[in-house]
This record gives C-alpha cells, structure tokens and sequence, in this order.
C-alpha cells in the first residue's frame, strides 16, 4: 500500500513539473539598443536647392579640371602661396571702375562699362563658351568668389559657378595645389547686354526703400555705426534687416541646404515673393548673399553695387542706427 502511495506521489510531482514548464511565462517588454560607443548617427539628409546651379564641390571640380575656366579670386599675395593647378588669379578690383575716385564719390567700384568690362573679360580667355569656375575662402573673406561670379554673370555669362566651401575644400581633399601662376590666351568677348536684374543703383535704392527688402550683410558693429573700412558715416540704410553674410554658411564653410536657407530667412520675416535688395560696404559680400538667394529660390534677389559707401557718401540721404 505504501509502495503505491509513494508511486502515485512521484507520478502527481512530476506531472506538476510538466505542467509549469509548458505554461506561459511573461516576457520582459524589448528595449531599445543603446547607441555603441564611438559611432555617429546617420546623416541627415539636405534639402537640395530650388535651383541648383550655383555650387560645384572639390569632387566634381577635380573630376572636370580640364574642361573649364578656374578664377582664384583671391589676393595675389595668397593665390602665389598655392592654388588649384591652373587657376587664373583675378580678383574683383580689375572688373570695377576705380579710375579718378575714392570709396564714397559716386560710382567708386562699380562694374565698368560694359566695352571695357569685355575686354577685361576676354583678357581671361572667357567668352561663355566653357564652364567658370571661381573660388577664394569664404566665408573667411569677403565673399570675393561671389563677387566675381555676380560680375561674369551680370556680364551675360550664363555658366559661372562657385566651389563650395573654397579653396580650403580643395585642399581637406587634398588634391592637386601648386605655385605656378597661369597667363590666360585672350579671346575676343563682346558683352550683349548687361543682366540688370542682378543690381540696382542708388537713385533706385532711394526710390523704393518702402517697397523692397533690404538686408545689410555686414557685420552688427558695422549695422550698428562702426566705421571701419572708411565709410563717409556710420550707421545703416535705412528699413535694412541686418542678416551678417556668414549665416548663410556651414561651420566648414560651405553653403547651408534649402531647408536651412529658408528658415533664417523666414525668421527675418523674408518671403520668396519679397523684392530683396542686399548690400556691404561696397557691394563683395552682398553680391555672394545675391547669388544664393537667387539658388535657394528667392526670384527678385538683387546686389545693391555702390552698396553703402556710396550711400554714406551722398550727405543727402538719410542714415540710421548711428
């Protein structure tokens, strides 16, 4: 009898044994896969922009090298430490007119007239035929390779782009730099009419300073009365929203996407219906700001040439912020 009891004992335990092991146990609710140490998260996409025809990056350009026309529009001093091999070095004074006048007389550093501006143009062996391709460091300097590019398309040379983040883009790829200074062949270039709907002059800036945008792209001490490159006054056009020309770039110096554009702009209270009317000191920096605005869509963008040395100068028109 005991023997029976303790067989059914062992039978009912290991029937118990069976039964848990079968029955559902709760499972821990899953968790999301701490981040390993030392990876960087996926970049975030770039909004490319409305017309992207503005910029090349050091890739591209080292990859058709040979078959466009590379403007260094640095300072000699710079282009003879090193540039990209066969640039021509042209910055923008050649292309203005500086003859018999100081920064502030009327029409100091204006693109010349459109017969020598041809000539000056031509000397470059450019006569829109090839790709152009203008560099200089920005946003370290003034914005020079903007400058140029505003002037040869302002000229009617319709393929004129920008290296974006510089020459300092160049050589982080490390490609090709040497000292050897590149003596252009001329060609005969004849300029057919000038793109007016890059620039306006003072007497238009006067005219409709209650129907445009203007953006002064200085620095804020300059907006805010700074005298610092010989201006007649300081201060500010007045209406003008200051937007420091650097904003519109990376920390590694290339220009920022579409999405980033729009929201500083945005925040500034600036549409793409807007006529938008930007200037400097003398028209380097805001011609860069034109440029892009125009990329990133904004139609009606424009470089106020004379910009404020010319405005400063003219003791008729008002200044403010002083």
């Amino acid at each position: 009898m005991k023997r029976n009891f303790a067989l059914l004992l062992a039978v009912t335990m290991l029937l118990s044994l069976l039964f848990a092991g079968c029955s559902p146990k709760e499972q821990p609710a899953p968790q999301p896969e701490a981040p390993v140490e030392g990876t960087t998260p996926a970049p975030v996409e770039k909004v490319p922009y409305i017309h992207d025809d503005l910029l090349v990056d050091a890739d591209w350009l080292n990859t058709n090298l040979s078959n466009v026309i590379v403007i260094d529009a640095r300072k000699d001093a710079e282009y003879n430490k090193g540039h990209i091999a066969g640039a021509i070095n042209m910055p923008w004074q050649p292309f203005t007119d500086m003859e018999a006048k100081k920064p502030g007389d009327k029409g100091w550093g204006t693109l010349l007239a459109p017969e020598k501006l041809s000539a000056v143009i031509g000397g470059l062996g450019i006569d829109g035929s090839k790709t152009v391709i203008v560099y200089a460091v920005a946003p370290g300097g003034w914005g020079d390779e903007g400058r140029v590019a505003w002037t040869l398309k302002s000229a009617g040379i319709k393929d004129v782009k920008v290296l974006n983040g510089g020459f300092a883009a160049w050589k982080t790829k490390g490609y090709t730099v040497n000292k050897d200074a590149v003596k252009p062949a001329p060609l005969d270039f004849k300029i057919a009419a000038m793109d007016e709907t890059l620039n306006v002059t003072t007497d238009y800036l006067k005219a409709n300073l209650d129907k445009v945008k203007i953006i002064d792209t200085r620095d804020v001490d300059e907006y805010e009365g700074a005298v610092k490159f010989g201006e007649a006054r300081g201060g500010h056009i007045p209406n003008a929203i200051n937007i420091t020309w650097t904003k519109l770039f990376n920390d590694d110096g290339t220009v920022k996407d579409q999405k980033a554009l729009e929201g500083l702009l945005t925040s500034y209270g600036i549409t793409k219906n807007d006529e938008i009317v930007s200037y400097c000191t003398k028209g380097i920096r805001s011609a860069y700001m034109t440029l892009i605005l125009k990329m990133a869509g904004y139609e009606n963008a424009k470089n106020y040439d004379s910009s404020y040395y010319e405005w400063a100068g003219n003791k008729e028109l008002e200044v403010a912020g002083k």
